[in-house]
């Protein structure tokens, strides 16, 4: 079952980040903060359920578009996991559908993140460079920052993603050299 996170359920999704992403209290550190900070649009922060039991969780997060005519507010899906033992079940999947009907559904344009071309491409996402997209960093590898348009979007809105200060302070931007990810 997919649904609304609860505040009960802000331990159960510290430890799935913990354990789906295996480098230890960074992407929980960025949901706390990403919950708490103040944004032009509130989060979405969706959990996946098994027996009641949180086993997946992900979070849009208001970012921006700086077009040329103007700012657009837009979302990074960020994080997505699922833990270990219920991955390859479809759960990710059904989190990535309703995060983006949630988003869709306030009439948002965008949706980027940075990720797997190979998997969040089988989910709507694709090359946000090759569709004239300019990233908010260098450090993303080829292929890795993505965007989805949504019902709202229009041709105008192109430009460059720009993270909200919460990712930045807490360095989740691109990879670094010694990132084991890179």
């Amino acid at each position: 079952m997919i649904r609304p996170e609860r505040i009960e359920d802000h331990e159960a999704v510290r430890t799935v980040h913990r354990l789906a992403f295996g480098d230890g209290e960074r992407v929980p550190t960025l949901v706390d903060a990403l919950r708490a900070a103040p944004a032009a649009l509130a989060p979405t922060s969706l959990v996946a359920t098994v027996d009641e039991r949180v086993v997946g969780h992900v979070m849009l997060s208001a970012c921006r578009l700086d077009a040329p005519p103007r700012l657009v507010d837009v979302l990074s899906l960020s994080p997505l996991g699922v833990l270990p033992e219920y991955q390859r079940r479809g759960i990710g999947t059904r989190l990535i559908a309703h995060a983006l009907a949630a988003a869709d559904s306030q009439g948002i344009p965008l949706v980027f993140l940075e990720g797997d071309p190979s998997y969040y491409g089988r989910h709507g996402f694709a090359d946000a460079t090759e569709l004239g997209f300019r990233p908010p960093t260098l450090r993303y590898p080829p292929g890795t920052f993505q965007v989805t348009a949504l019902s709202s979007h229009e041709k105008w809105m192109t430009g460059t993603f720009v993270y909200s200060d919460v990712f930045w302070a807490q360095d989740c931007v691109g990879l670094r050299p010694d990132d084991p990810r890179a």
